[in-house]
This record gives C-alpha cells, structure tokens and sequence, in this order.
C-alpha cells in the first residue's frame, strides 16, 4: 500500500502509525451501511391567542388543545433517520422518526413523557412485478387527508376526521404495489389495540363512551386490524387534470368488547380527493370519514360519526399562499365534542383560514384563523367549560426545516 509523504513523515516522529493509517484508509462496514442514510427533521413552535375562555368546543389535535391557547408553545421536534428503497431489485431500506414534546403524548408510540416513536419500520422491495414494496413495524395510517407533520398540511391545526376519527399510526405490515402509471394499492394488517383501530385517534380520547380499561383487558391476543387503499391519479395526457387523485381506503378494527361484554367492529372507511383546476395557482380538495360500529352498546344504534372536510388552496405569489378549510362533523355519541356523556350527538361547524409566506429558506410562517361551531349540543364541565358553543382564535405559527 502506497502512503503520502505527510503520512510517512508523521509516522516517523511517532505521531501516528502506519497500521491506523491503512485503518483509516480503507472503508469502515459501518460508514458503508450508513453513506445513503439521510438524517431530517423540523422543529414546530407556535403562538396562539384564544378570543373567548379558551375552552375546546371541539376536540382537535395536541397542538390547539385547551392547554396551548394564550401563549407561546413548542410543539414538536422530529428526528428523521431514513434509508430509502432502491429501484434495484431486492433492495432493503428503513426509516426511523421520533418526537419530542407535548404533541408527542397522544401517539401511539409514546415511550415516555414528552418522547414518542412516530415510525420505525424496515422497508423491502421485492421484485415481483412492478415491484412489490413491503413495511414491517410502526408506521404511519394509509387514510387521511392531512398528516401528523404540521407543516405538511394546508393548515396548522388538523381537522376533526383527523383526531377523532383515523388512527394515528399501526404496529405490522403494510404491502403496496403501483399497477401502472395510474393505480395503486396497498394492504395491511396491524395489531389491535383498545381504540380498536390501532394507534390513537378518536376512541383513545376523553369523549370515548366504552370503558378503555376494561377494553385493553379483555382484548384477545389474536385481535389484529385489517387495512386496504386504493389511489388512481389522472396522467399527463389528461391537461391541466394531470395529477389529481382519487383515494379509497378502510380500515376494520376489532374490540372484543365492552363493560357489557358486547363486541363492537369499527370500520372507517375514507374517500379523499385533490382535484387540479385550469388556473394554475388554484387547488381544490376534498375528504370524508365515515366511521361505523364506534361505540358501546348503550349508545344503541347512534354508533356512527362522520367528518367531510372541503380545502381550497391559492399561491398567490412565489411566497405567499392561501389555504382555506370548511368542515362538517357530525355523531351519535358525541364523538367532536368534549365531556359529552354516552349517547349524546353532537354537529360541528368548523372554518379554518391560513396563510403561508416563506421568507426565511427551510422556515414555514404562518398565520391562522378558526372558528369551531357548536350546532348541536354545547361543550360540558365547571367554570368557563360550561355552555360554550364558538371557539374563535389567531395561530402564529414558525416551523424551521432541517
């Protein structure tokens, strides 16, 4: 092996030696099996500013709960670890996410307080067809219109189909194949778990009108939730059509049952669409979760809930974006509001206006207005919790990309 004159010359002072100067040049097993692994993330602080008492008309996601409002919050900092899959055949890959911070408390993979495992699963790609792409371990839900990331979404805060009625991710596997240019499809099957559709969401929450601790006992090992989607997205050929979707998916859960001892089957099934229009800046979506077999036996037939949500988004300059969400949500058993008791229904308006301007590179400012809307029933509990029917506030939101 051939050495520089640097390295012979610090040798012979004694300096370093010849037999870590060939370690040093040759490549380490673990520096080879890390060189395509890229490290991401973001760090999510907001301000919010509550018109009324800051009582939840509506249950939301984490980061515009009751405990936010009035102040200044740091809501999530990921960690992204990922090895993506090659397009060579029998490729392997992995990706690992973790959050700090109070959103982190209502995940499914909470390991600690204020620390959560979003994801953690290898991925594999095995050659049949088109390509088989195959997920073992924790990952993210196939249905939903937006996604935990905040920054991800048109708005800030989430929708109500969102926390209330999808799971927020699934311990198992997940097989996904792309059929041609225009279809896709993926299925899975999951552990089950006492929400019965895996992974947080809506029956994890207060509101939920089955006892939980009796549920998560009596749950049989061989409890699993079954999971399936479909997407067709509109091809080149189509004009200013090109790239808008059409998604399906379900999922099947399974308690096995309730105090009473009755077994109740959710089922969530999802219809999701973004629609390109022929003003370029202009884009139309649209999404709606229709949940089945939800609650307990006392709730009786009122065991369904139902989100619809419309978004509108418009760029109206390089830098500065509009988003609008108009939502609807309606239940049997109170699914939308807080301290609602068993077999209460509930309807909720629900208005949301954010606009995006990036001045900063790798930083999302926003600015955000809701307003949720009880239309039937009003939020229950002592003090300022007591009989309200509106929730207005003001989001400063400033999230650095890394």
């Amino acid at each position: 092996m051939k050495f520089n004159k640097w390295t012979v010359a610090l040798a012979a002072t004694g300096v370093v030696s010849l037999a870590s100067a060939v370690q040093a040049d040759e490549s380490h097993p673990v520096n080879t099996a890390l060189s395509s692994t890229t490290l991401s993330g973001y760090v999510d602080t907001s301000a919010i500013w509550n018109f009324g008492s800051g009582a939840e008309v509506a249950n939301r996601f984490a980061n515009t709960a009751s405990d936010r409002q009035d102040g200044f919050n740091v809501n999530t900092v990921k960690i992204q670890l990922e090895k993506p899959i090659d397009e060579g055949t029998w490729s392997a890959g992995y990706k690992f996410e973790t959050m700090f911070g109070p959103d982190a408390a209502v995940m499914p993979g909470r390991i600690a307080d204020g620390i959560a495992i979003k994801q953690a699963y290898a991925a594999l790609r095995a050659p049949i067809g088109n390509g088989i792409d195959f997920k073992l371990g924790q990952f993210d839900p196939i249905v939903g219109y937006e996604v935990t990331d905040s920054y991800a979404n048109p708005n800030f805060s989430r929708s109500l189909g969102f926390n209330n009625l999808e799971p927020f991710g699934h311990t198992g596997i997940l097989a996904s194949y792309q059929v041609n240019d225009i279809v896709g499809i993926s299925a899975g099957i999951a552990n089950g778990d006492v929400n019965g559709l895996n992974g947080g969401g809506g029956f994890s929450k207060a509101n939920n009108p089955v006892d939980t601790t009796t549920l998560r006992s009596a749950l049989a090992e061989s409890s699993k939730v079954y999971m399936g989607s479909v997407v067709i997205k509109a091809p080149e050929s189509t004009g200013w059509l090109a790239g808008s979707s059409l998604y399906v998916g379900a999922v099947n859960g399974d308690m096995n049952g309730d105090a009473t001892g009755k077994k109740n089957d959710p089922t969530l099934l999802y219809v999701g669409a973004s629609l390109a229009t022929p003003i370029k800046e202009l884009s139309i979506g649209a999404s709606a979760d229709m949940l089945f077999n939800a609650a307990s036996t006392a709730a009786g037939d009122k065991s369904y809930a139902n989100a619809y949500a419309f978004y509108t988004g418009y760029q109206i300059t390089e830098k500065l974006k509009a988003n609008n969400r108009f939502e609807y949500a309606t239940s049997g058993y109170g699914a939308f509001m807080p301290n609602r008791t068993n077999g209460e229904g509930d309807k909720i308006i629900g208005e949301t206006f954010t606009l995006d301007y990036a001045l900063w590179a790798n930083v999302l400012t926003r600015g955000e207005f809701r307003w949720d809307r009880a239309v039937d029933g009003v939020a229950k509990g002592a003090g300022p919790f007591n009989g309200e029917r509106n929730d207005l506030s003001l989001t400063a939101s400033v999230i650095y990309k890394f």
